[in-house]
């Protein structure tokens, strides 16, 4: 028995000198594991992961932010970002799942016009000490720190302004005897000049269509943003200032005749087309239509014979009784899920501080949301960005920013579809959209 005892205490001892050393083998090997070697030596690896998803973009947009994370991520080696790029198309649907499931991305863009539905939801952190101890907001313009606040909150951080133009075909205006249009942002066709050129280069050819005046009749949020500032540029509005109602602003007067306009030009001068042969404005069969800044870049590197000058010109968006131009876009912002908000801060502020946005800009041709940047690339300041920047900077207006805007927009999608292609009456359209948007914004208090 005694013998035994001995045995039983001798294995123990052997095995817990063995789980010392295996302690003692396992803790290095982590140690060794938490490390690579670069050049002979040990480096840390990151120890904190975060998640970031974005829309994907244009091909430079796409090149512009992979560059940015991967200079992030080597600069910080113990913070590790992972991007995920989602299709423009699920991009919402698929945040959204996974917010409601509360597994949601670290670090998210948003699209600024949502941002009241994601922030009143939760589901964003407020980043307003962090954006007015180190975000610089006195470089960013008014319209677009009003677009990345919310009940006087800022949530977001913006790299990049969003800005359209009228693109026009040189040989077409040249052909049908119209002057070509001023490259003054400050001197903006009027609707009508718009019109009365169209006439005349919708009359050369059964196959040419005068105007594309807000990008046809697309799904998503397209459609408001291009068509959004035709309703401003006559006077009218979609909800009342503090975003309680639509009544007396979306079926306004002036909100009435800029939808009869928008009609007339698709149903009684038929100088716009509801289809369009693709790349019409390159191959002459379009004279004039509404682009994004981003497009200027991209319109190049696809078309280099289509050259800018000779082939098309860029001129500030048409006017009726005032100047206004959309705003808003892609913005960076911080889940309230996050378990790291200081790391995913020092990214956000890395990627949209002056050298990150610089950077981005120098890759997309975008138009920056800081003045700083617009100041440091010459172009900014010269025809055909300087349209953009002015326009941005001056002219620009936000798009409701309230949690029901998903409706709002859903309903100015309808109302432009039922005046433009179905040649409804335009008040009973406006009065019908109306109605939609008051009722969501009812069973919101």
């Amino acid at each position: 028995m005694k013998y035994k005892i001995t045995i039983i205490y001798l294995l123990a001892a052997v095995l817990m000198l063995t789980a010392g050393i295996y302690s003692i083998f396992y803790f290095t090997s982590f140690q060794e594991t938490s490390r690579e070697k670069d050049g002979g030596k040990l480096v840390e690896q990151a120890e904190i992961h975060l998640t970031f998803w974005r829309n994907s973009g244009t091909k430079l947009e796409n090149q512009a932010y992979e560059e940015l994370v991967a200079d992030f991520n080597k600069d910080h080696p113990t913070i590790e970002v992972e991007m995920v790029p989602v299709p423009y198309g699920d991009y919402e649907l698929k945040l959204r799942t996974e917010m409601a499931a509360g597994d949601p991305p670290d670090i998210l863009t948003i699209d600024t016009p949502t941002l009241a539905l994601y922030a009143s939801a939760g589901s964003l952190m407020s980043l307003d000490d962090y954006m007015r101890q180190e975000g610089h907001i006195e470089d960013l313009a008014s319209p677009t720190l009003k677009g990345i606040t919310y009940k006087d909150e800022i949530y977001l951080s913006p790299i990049a302004e969003s800005s359209v133009a009228l693109f026009y075909n040189i040989h077409l205006f040249q052909k049908a005897g119209v002057p070509l249009p001023s490259k003054n942002p400050h001197e903006p066709m009027t609707w009508d000049e718009v019109l009365e050129a169209s006439k005349k280069i919708s009359a050369l050819s059964p196959d040419i269509a005068g105007i594309d005046p807000a990008q046809g009749f697309p799904n998503g949020e397209s459609p408001s943003y291009f068509k959004m500032p035709i309703l401003w540029q006559f006077g009218g509005d979609i909800l009342d200032p503090g975003n309680q109602t639509a009544s007396g602003y979306l079926n306004s007067p002036a909100s009435l005749k800029a939808l009869q306009f928008y009609q007339d030009l698709y149903q009684k001068h038929q100088v716009a087309k509801v289809e369009l042969p693709q790349e019409a404005l390159e191959t002459d069969k379009l004279g004039m239509t509404v682009l994004g800044s981003w497009m200027v870049e991209s319109l190049i590197m696809m078309n280099p014979d289509f050259r800018l000058g000779e082939d098309f010109g860029i001129t500030a968006l048409p006017k009726g009784s005032e100047q206004a131009v959309p705003n808003g876009g892609w913005s960076l912002g911080i889940s309230s899920e996050t378990d790291y908000p200081d790391e995913a801060w020092e990214f956000i502020r890395y990627v949209t501080s002056f050298e990150g946005a610089k950077k981005y800009v120098d890759i997309t041709g975008d138009v920056p949301a800081r003045y700083s940047v617009a100041d440091a690339f010459p172009e900014f300041n010269e025809y055909p960005k300087n349209i953009f920047v002015e326009q941005a900077q001056k002219y620009s207006r936000n798009r409701p920013i309230t949690p029901a805007y998903p409706v709002v927009s859903d309903a100015v999608k309808t109302l432009f579809e039922d005046v433009g292609i179905g040649g409804k009456d335009v008040k009973t359209s406006a009065e019908e959209a109306v109605k939609k948007i008051n009722e969501e914004l009812n069973d919101m208090e």
